[in-house]
């Protein structure tokens, strides 16, 4: 049986490989792609959506635009990551594809109002602002929610764009407390699982040895996306962030976590966005997440390797 999703993303060269993972996998049915501002501004994630889709063989699949800013704030995004594009690595030409026409926040309400009730698992891999907007216009919509598996803040790891705070919960945390408040069964791909899933030399040239255009394109997306982790940090390669959310759907067992409370601070200007993550269970607050910490990469490259090696 397939599993119905919905993404929302903001790509992003590991959104990217999130979305080819994705279509490369039968036990998914991807219903659409929504698009946010996040990592680079809404033209270039609508545009870097589809040159996704076209690279996987998929310019069927529809791809909508959503919001282009936070509910209560100005855009914050992350060109000194991903490049002026959100796609900077290998040159690419502009999509053929067409955006639909409707507007990517109207596209998820109208699916979950369509869907059977609890069939659709929602997919953030950027900031929550669509998925946020979606909720507060149509309230009926949330009960309909199968889950929400998003890429999103963090506690041992703490910040990677400010001390406090991950990007894509810094972005809009008005929206993301939204999500989190909503009552939805929530899976969260945090940096501490994520930054346990690093490209090495041998991963990378993996995915070029598949000998495939998607092998050469994540292969030079990853050398690109990889330059700033390895500077920040220190580290052998980059976290793929995005991907992890797509695997869990795919392998949950390749992942450990625990069900917590988590909470996102909005207020304070020093820690704004940060998730306040109930590890050790010292409140009396009720568990609203499922908390990923450890993730077995070797077995996650594995999977991403031989799903991509399923595209052309």
């Amino acid at each position: 049986m397939t599993q119905k999703i919905i993404i929302d993303t903001d790509p992003g060269q590991d959104d990217a490989v999130a979305i080819l993972l994705a279509l490369a996998s039968p036990e998914l049915e991807v219903l659409g792609l929504t698009v946010v501002a996040g990592n680079v501004p809404l033209d270039l994630t609508a545009r870097n959506a589809r040159i996704v889709c076209e690279l996987a063989g998929r310019p069927d699949m529809p791809v909508f635009a959503g919001c282009d800013r936070p509910l209560a704030r100005d855009l914050v995004t992350a060109e000194h990551v991903h490049g002026k594009t959100g796609l900077d690595g290998p040159q690419m030409a502009d999509p053929t594809m067409p955006l639909q026409d409707m507007h990517a926040v109207d596209f998820i309400i109208e699916t979950l109002r369509s869907q059977p009730a609890g069939s659709v698992t929602l997919c953030p891999l950027g900031p929550l602002t669509n998925i946020a907007t979606a909720f507060r216009r149509a309230p009926d919509i949330v009960a309909r929610v199968a889950r929400i598996v998003l890429m999103g803040g963090a506690y041992f790891e703490v910040g990677n764009i400010t001390p406090a705070a991950e990007f894509n919960i810094y972005v809009d945390p008005e929206a993301a407390k939204i999500v989190f408040d909503a009552g939805v069964p929530l899976t969260v791909l945090p940096l501490d699982a994520t930054h346990k899933a690093l490209t090495t030399a041998d991963r990378v040239q993996a995915f070029r040895d598949l000998g495939t255009e998607v092998g050469r394109m994540v292969a030079a997306w990853t050398d690109f996306f990889e330059r700033f982790d390895k500077e920040k940090y220190g580290s052998a390669g980059a976290p793929l962030h995005d991907p992890c959310v797509i695997a869990w759907l795919l392998a949950p067992d390749l992942f450990t976590g625990r069900e917590i409370n988590v909470e996102i601070e909005v207020d304070s200007p020093l820690t704004r966005g940060m998730t306040v993550a109930d590890w050790w269970r010292v409140t009396d607050r009720p568990a609203n997440a499922l908390f990923i910490g450890g993730i077995d990469a070797d077995g996650f490259f594995a999977l991403l390797t031989e799903r991509l090696a399923r595209l052309s």
